[in-house]
């Protein structure tokens, strides 16, 4: 019994190939009492497993939708971001460089890179480290400078592995992670956001080949946001929940 409750060690992440996912978004402006005023959904193809340790994006689009039940509007493909491909290195898309390519106000495609970061850093690089209910304090006061938006500071990001589960064939540690109280600051287009941000989620890693095969990512952030020509700054929240999971490849 013991052994079924520790996590393989040594295991590195197995790349069969070029493997695709999916990664869809949703993001809800609300007002301070809930209602939600407006909803945004981002979805992209991502493909790790590329020659050289690359990834890329293809088939990134967004849709638009008022308030909190009408039909999204058809989406709008992102252009600048298909074929969009890098060496799978987290730390290389915080450098000034990085977006280039991207206009100054493409935040929810940033997030698409960054965010998917995040869950492979989560869930690949700290697995040798977690224990069965035993909560892994991986960052604290960890400050992170958005090239071209901003800043970011980690309070406390918390992660535990809280059983074994089943994705796509594969027996999977289930992973949990959340960081609250993350101040947030964003000046970009003339905008400006001053803000915290709570975000959590659960990450399902093969046991095998140390794969994502699912993912699920939420987050809160209420702040005030200033645009251009406003004397004063109006309160903000933005809730967002987010799906990464794998596709067959065409």
């Amino acid at each position: 019994m013991a052994e079924a409750w520790s996590l393989p060690q040594g295991v590195t992440v197995h790349d069969a190939g070029v493997r695709s996912y999916r990664f869809t978004v949703v993001y809800e402006t609300s007002s301070p009492q809930g209602a939600v005023l407006r909803r945004q959904r981002i979805s992209g193809d991502y493909q790790r497993g590329l020659a050289g340790g690359e990834v890329a994006w293809k088939n990134v689009a967004q849709a638009d939708a008022d308030g909190a039940s009408a039909p999204f509007g058809a989406a709008q493909k992102r252009e600048f971001m298909e074929g969009f491909r890098y060496r799978n290195d987290l730390g290389l898309s915080m450098q000034p460089a990085f977006f280039k390519a991207f206009p100054a106000t493409a935040v929810f495609e940033r997030n698409l890179v960054w965010d998917t970061g995040m869950i492979e850093l989560f869930g690949q690089r700290y697995f040798d480290k977690l224990q069965l209910n035993q909560p892994l304090h991986a960052m604290t006061d960890q400050n992170v400078e958005m090239p071209g938006l901003g800043s970011f500071r980690n309070r406390d990001v918390v992660l535990e592995w809280v059983g074994r589960s089943q994705r796509n064939g594969q027996d999977c540690a289930l992973i949990d992670y959340r960081a609250f109280g993350n101040p947030l600051q964003v000046a970009v287009g003339g905008m400006s956001l001053k803000a915290r941000s709570d975000y959590w989620g659960q990450i399902w890693v093969s046991l095998k080949t140390r794969q994502i095969e699912y993912a699920t990512l939420y987050e809160n952030v209420a702040g005030e946001l200033k645009l251009p020509g406003q004397d004063a700054p109006q309160p903000m929240i933005v809730f967002r929940s987010g799906v990464f999971e794998p596709v067959a490849e065409p």
